[in-house]
This record gives structure tokens, sequence and C-alpha cells, in this order.
């Protein structure tokens, strides 16, 4: 098989387009923001890099721009503001930000399944050795807290006593609490890859494993946007899920693009792929029962405490996107 080069990933991406290229480009080009919940998670911000280096936005007649941002919360509140177009995100923030007032609706699956990981010590080689243990997870009440006690309950354990779920923070917090053996194990994203690359701690398992129906990210949209801008944000789809596809067939070629923007090795970012790889949607299509089994999820950790009419979560005027 011929070596796939940038220049070829290119140009196959490109005659993808119903229009010829020039005749995209020749446009007027509508200035787009897509913003990202976080930077360091592969499956989140791969497409919007890869998207954006191979110029499949400006073949959409679009002058975008990628911003990155420290939590969701922060991307909310640009994506209200109307400085951000779309937001990828967590699912889980879509029920907690309606639930609070934002009027916001999931416009596409960005990540099927649960790409969650969890990252063990090295002397742990199955789940069972963490009974009697600690677990890291970002805080208390966040979705990693939800994912650690689903881990104690699926082995049977009680997650108040059996095991220990610890709020740490950030990814430095989890690892230095792991190398003093202060937890046995975290919850994290795709990025758990990276440290184990680095020889700080393993990936013991994909967490689908307790959420066999789960989606791990969305794309959403401000309700004003979608009633003002739905053109412009189809475009932006058609170019996020022709990123998409061409990390489904091409990542080592995609890993070299995105490891430079995440500061992640080549080699990072293809353990990342073969964790978030095979997650990776066609076009975007929200499976609603999957955000049922979600929503009673959260209920009943306590995230959210009302359960509010589903179809007001999403909109399907989006999908599924043809590329």
């Amino acid at each position: 098989m011929p070596v796939i080069t940038r220049r070829r990933l290119l140009s196959t991406a490109l005659a993808t387009a119903a229009t010829p290229l020039a005749a995209r480009v020749a446009r007027a080009q509508t200035s787009v923001k897509i913003g990202t919940a976080v930077l360091g998670d592969y499956s989140m911000a791969g497409p919007v890099i890869v998207a954006l280096d191979q110029g499949l936005f400006k073949a959409e007649g679009l002058a975008a721009e990628f911003v990155p941002f420290r939590g969701g919360p922060d991307l909310l509140k640009a994506v209200m503001a109307g400085e951000c177009l779309i937001g990828i995100t967590g699912s889980t923030d879509i029920f907690v930000f309606r639930e609070a007032g934002s009027p916001i609706k999931m416009i596409a699956t960005h990540t099927e399944g649960n790409h969650f990981t969890l990252n063990v010590a090295s002397d742990v080689q199955k789940v069972g050795d963490l009974k009697g243990k600690a677990i890291g997870v970002t805080r208390v009440g966040a979705t990693t807290w939800v994912f650690a006690r689903m881990v104690a309950k699926k082995e049977g354990w009680d997650p108040d006593k059996d095991v220990q779920v610890v709020g740490l923070g950030g990814l430095d917090a989890q690892l230095a609490a792991l190398a003093r053996k202060e937890i046995a194990a975290y919850v994290w994203g795709d990025g758990g890859a990276v440290t184990e690359l680095q020889g700080k701690s393993k990936v013991l398992l994909r967490l689908d494993s307790v959420t066999p129906k789960w989606i791990s990210q969305i794309q959403y949209a401000s309700e004003d946007a979608i009633a003002k801008q739905a053109d412009a944000i189809k475009k932006s789809q058609r170019a996020l899920f022709r990123a998409i596809k061409l990390m489904r067939e091409n990542p080592k070629d995609a890993a070299a693009l995105v490891s430079k923007k995440l500061g992640w090795s080549p080699e990072a970012v293809l353990g990342a792929h073969k964790i978030s790889g095979p997650l990776l949607p066609v076009d975007g299509s929200i499976n609603v029962e999957a955000l049922g089994v979600m929503q009673d999820t959260l209920l009943e950790y306590g995230l959210i405490k009302k359960k509010l009419p589903l179809d007001g979560h999403y909109t399907r005027e989006f999908t599924p996107v043809k590329v």
C-alpha cells in the first residue's frame, strides 16, 4: 500500500466536496469559532485540529478558529455569548446545563460509547486488585466520580466502603498521588495513553464495560445559533466529520498533525487512537436510547435533580451529517 502523505491526504479529503474547491473557496468566508471543553483529549480536539490543518473548513467557505477552553462551564459561556458557534464537550454537560436553564441543544454525537479509561499503577493487574484501595477522580460529583462508583458496583462492592473514591483535580495531581501510592487508579479520558507511554500508569480498560449505553462526547450549539446560523453549523459539521473520516482511515497521518497541537508524541496520539478511534462516529447520529440511560444514571447519582423531557436536549436537524 503506498504511503499517504499529508498532501495526498488533503487532496483526498477535498475530492469528496460536492463542488470544486476553487468555486467553494471563492465564496465569501464566514467566520466561525469552534470550541472544546479542553485541549488534552484526542477524540475531542483531534477533529478540529485535522479539519483546520487540512483546509476542510476553508473548503466549506468558513474562516474557522479553534478555541480550547479550561472546562465545560467556560465553553458554555462562550457558546451562550455567541463567541463560539459549536461547543464540543463531555456529553453529561447537556443535561447539567439545560437543567440550570441554559438554552442549548446537542446537535451531533462527537464520540460514541465511553472513551474514558481506568488507569492503574503498575502492580494492578485486574479490577479486583483495587478492592480496599483508592481511585482518583477529578472531583466528587463529576462524571469521573460516577464512573469510579459504577466500576465498584459492577464488582459487587459497596462504593462507600470497599473502595475510596477521591476527588483530586487535574492529571498532574492524579499522577502525583499515584506515585506516592495514595491511590491505586484514576479515571481519565484517552489521554491515559500518554501517561502509559511515559511509564507513569497503564490503561487497564476502557469504561464501556460499566456503561454499555453511553455517548462520551457531543457537539452542541445555542438555540439562538440553531435558529439563525443553521447553514454555518451544517458547513462546520461537514468539515469536522470529513476530518473524523480521515482520522479513522489514516490514523498515522492524523497523529502527526494532532501531536503538534496537543504537545503529545505521535506514538502517544496513536495510543489514544487505539482507545477512541473505534468510537469516532460516521455521521453524528444521536442515540436517544443512550441519552435516556445517561439521564437516568445522572439522576441516580444526584448530578441532576429533575427528569426533563429528553427531546428538549437535542435536535436532529443536523444529523446524519453527509460528507
